[in-house]
């Protein structure tokens, strides 16, 4: 009799394990928690760590989303969203507000999260820590002494450098005011969404085998100096060419014809979903002329 495939793609066995992993995470704010990261139909690096996650909570009544550098339709976001659907058979959705599960490559979505929303956010290196010093038992040890002076001495030399932070992405942030945390590679303008947000935040690493987590409510704050506060990305005088947005993350783009620069929403479904809200206000308008 052939065996009946399991509901997730992975075992009960292997589910239960990384459950107890983001339970770990979530009592223990920032912590990175290590898990025996599962061998997964996709490469390494791709996404392996949050779509354990995501296999592991998912249950049939949820939603999915899922993002890759705020985009629906990338072949990474689309066919996790049809390896999940598959072995699951859940609904999926582009509509953040819809969706019960989002799973994020690089971005938070610019819709406020709610507290009945998990979002899963894809890590290639979860240690904050890794660019100034490579041993992982020495990193584990300034984790548990609370020495964080290697990466305030980074931010200090770029500084020096640059007259400014030059993190462009994944720049680390304190969590709960213990544990200095890499908040996946999200651009600076995402860093503030994480603190006190409404959601519970997952943050997985596959090829790492780290799980950690931003339980809802809780106090991030980017490591900054006070006389050099982190800016975030700026995108002052400019709005989407589509839907005229002003304050959301701006991708840059160039029409080849004209080599003319212009904007757009890096959030395809909050454009898309601007666009049709004014239609609508639109439609409504004219009738009411009439």
């Amino acid at each position: 009799m052939k065996n009946k495939p399991h509901f997730a793609l992975l075992d009960e066995g292997s589910k239960k394990e990384i459950r107890r992993a983001i339970l770990k995470a979530v009592a223990i704010p920032g912590y990175q928690v290590p898990f025996a990261s599962r061998e997964m139909p996709i490469a390494r690096g791709w996404g392996t760590g949050g779509l354990q996650i995501t296999l592991s909570i998912i249950g049939k009544e949820d939603v999915l989303k899922v993002i890759d550098q705020g985009a629906d339709e990338s072949v990474n976001a689309v066919n996790i969203k049809k390896l999940v659907n598959r072995t699951t058979g859940v609904e999926t959705t582009t509509e953040t507000g819809d969706a019960t599960i989002i799973q994020s490559r690089h971005r938070i979505p610019e819709v406020p999260l709610t507290e009945n929303q998990v979002l899963v956010l894809q890590v290639p290196i979860p240690e904050p820590l890794r660019w100034v010093e490579p041993s992982e038992w020495k990193t584990k040890q300034l984790h548990a002494e609370n020495e964080y002076s290697g990466a305030w001495l980074m931010l200090f030399e770029q500084i020096m450098k640059y007259g400014k932070t030059a993190t462009n992405a994944d720049h680390p942030v304190l969590v709960h005011d213990r544990y200095v945390m890499a908040p996946s590679p999200i651009p600076r303008f995402d860093n503030t969404k994480m603190d006190h947000s409404e959601s519970l935040i997952l943050l997985g690493a596959g090829r790492e085998k780290k799980i950690y987590a931003v339980p809802p409510y809780t106090k991030v704050t980017s490591l900054a100096f006070e006389d050099y506060a982190m800016e975030v990305e700026s995108f002052e005088g400019k709005h989407c060419h589509l839907c005229h947005s002003t304050d959301v993350f701006l991708d840059e783009l160039v029409n080849p014809e004209t080599d003319e620069t212009y904007y757009q929403c890096n959030d395809t479904s909050y454009c898309l979903a601007t666009l049709n809200e004014k239609a609508l206000k639109a439609e409504v308008a004219i009738e009411h002329a009439k």
